[in-house]
């Protein structure tokens, strides 16, 4: 009984990766979600997440296709701030790249995902094995970070544009087991559409981010919203007695 038992948790590590994913002791769980594109403001904020000098930070700009222009503002943002810069692009081949994409990922400080196709990201990511190595890069303690598509993946799920005609559900890594609304003040049809599917119990109760602001999470715990201005906000959309009940999250810092 107990070498089946063995044989069955061997088959489950093996062919599951549970055992890559284990969070590492000591290691504190952080993700920065920001409701828009990423800007030197909210890059300054994720070096100061690092806790490390001249911190490894990689792009990761798979929503977009690998866009050339993405990747560019990418390294004009940085190009003067205390960081190294990277990027780990998704549509590659064995011929060009020299180490894996979890040995060029679990390598950095801090990754960053940027906007585009929520849908085809996630998509692609799951071909290629990196959710499973965002998994294991996020339990190591290794600062995430993103906005838009960047920010949607981390959660359970939330509204997306990557479908043709309609704004519809996608489902997320599920790192923070909430739903998550992007672009919330931006996009007119994002707010009355994430109280609906909320109330209608399609998503979860989540938090819904302005462009221009952002919250910390540590430990798939809620710890403190950001903004770049004094206009934007963050927010705790839930139904209470049978309605939606939107709280504006307090800002605790301006960031510059």
């Amino acid at each position: 009984m107990k070498k089946l038992c063995f044989s069955i948790l061997f088959f489950t590590i093996c062919f599951t990766g549970i055992a890559q994913v284990a969070p590492k002791a000591g290691a504190a769980r952080t993700i920065f979600a920001y409701g828009g594109q990423f800007t030197k403001p909210f890059m300054r904020y994720v070096i100061a997440l690092t806790k490390k000098e001249n911190p490894r930070i990689c792009f990761l700009p798979t929503a977009s296709a690998d866009n050339a222009g993405g990747i560019v503002a990418w390294y004009e943002v940085c190009q003067d701030l205390p960081m190294r810069p990277f990027v780990q692009k998704a549509f590659v081949a064995s011929y060009t790249e020299t180490k894996t994409f979890e040995e060029n990922l679990l390598s950095m400080d801090a990754i960053v995902v940027g906007g585009g196709n929520t849908l085809n990201m996630l998509a692609i990511w799951k071909a290629q094995g990196i959710d499973t190595v965002l998994r294991k890069a996020y339990n190591n303690g290794i600062v995430l970070a993103g906005g838009s598509a960047g920010s949607l993946c981390w959660f359970q799920g939330g509204t997306t544009d990557s479908r043709p005609k309609d704004l519809s559900i996608v489902k997320g890594l599920a790192f923070i087991p909430t739903s998550h609304c992007p672009h919330y003040h931006s996009e007119p049809l994002r707010r009355p559409l994430y109280f609906d599917n909320i109330l209608k119990g399609k998503l979860s109760p989540g938090y819904a981010i302005d462009d221009r602001a952002g919250i910390v999470f540590e430990n798939e715990k809620y710890i403190r919203s950001v903004a770049i201005d004094d206009k934007s906000n963050t927010y705790y959309v839930s139904v209470v007695d049978g309605k939606i009940d939107e709280k504006v999250l307090p800002v605790v810092e301006i960031i510059k």
